[in-house]
């Protein structure tokens, strides 16, 4: 899902509006189009993004992690966790989180569904990969690439579902 919003920045506060429209006029004429598009006018600085919906599953201590960060940033990769691969849809997330994560032990055999937002510039440089079936695709960022990803996000990251199944 790509959205369009607008940031705007008076005495120090920023505030995120979404628009319904890709092009933001203001009452004074103004408008923008398109990402990242800077306007300075009366003492507010607008910024007109594209941003893109995307979720992550994880397990019981990687979400643990993105807790410690506030909700606003992925934990570093492990060293054999070359690649960070946010997916594009609900579904696919739900069904790793339900269907993997709470089988394993690793991930404490439980499951989580993360939302966030991102903004489309950083992900131009990344295709989204297809992996088995035609709804599981998900970018594949590189880990030493992460922490420009988390620079990406806007806003908070969202538990969205949890799985838990008890160990037999």
């Amino acid at each position: 899902m790509v959205n369009r919003g607008h940031v705007a920045k008076r005495r120090g506060r920023f505030v995120l509006r979404q628009v319904k429209s890709a092009t933001f006029t203001s009452s004074d004429g103004w408008s923008s189009t398109g990402a990242p598009c800077y306007q300075i006018h009366s003492n507010i600085i607008a910024v007109s993004m594209e941003t893109v919906t995307l979720f992550r599953p994880v397990g019981k201590r990687e979400l643990e992690l993105v807790a410690e960060s506030n909700y606003r940033r992925f934990p570093p990769r492990l060293p054999e966790q070359p690649i960070f691969y946010p997916v594009t849809n609900i579904e696919y997330a739900r069904k790793i989180a339900r269907d993997w994560n709470t089988k394993d032990a690793t991930s404490g055999y439980e499951g989580h569904v993360l939302e966030f937002v991102v903004d489309v510039a950083f992900l131009t440089e990344f295709q989204p990969q297809t992996v088995g079936d035609s709804s599981h695709t998900e970018y594949w960022i590189p880990s030493e690439r992460l922490e420009e990803f988390n620079d990406a996000i806007v806003g908070q990251i969202i538990v969205r579902e949890s799985y838990s199944i008890q160990e037999t």
